[in-house]
């Protein structure tokens, strides 16, 4: 999951993957430039997080819990 510190919706997805029992990590693209460079390259040239990169290559910006389930 690509995040920044500041980011509400990234410490909320991210207590909910903890609380689900799924495993991750936490990528702060403030502080990876090649994170951030990603995350834009996904996100149509906005580092919009959280971004979530999935084991299969796909990506899903700031998904719900049950979006990040159904793809895994």
């Amino acid at each position: 999951m690509y995040s920044t510190p500041w980011c509400g919706y990234c410490h909320r997805l991210k207590g909910q993957l903890e609380r689900a029992g799924v495993d991750f990590q936490e990528v702060d693209i403030e502080q990876d430039p090649a994170a951030a460079e990603f995350v834009a390259s996904v996100n149509g040239g906005n580092q919009t997080v959280p971004t979530v990169l999935l084991p299969d290559g796909r990506t899903l910006t700031n998904p719900a819990l049950r979006d990040v389930l159904s793809h895994l």
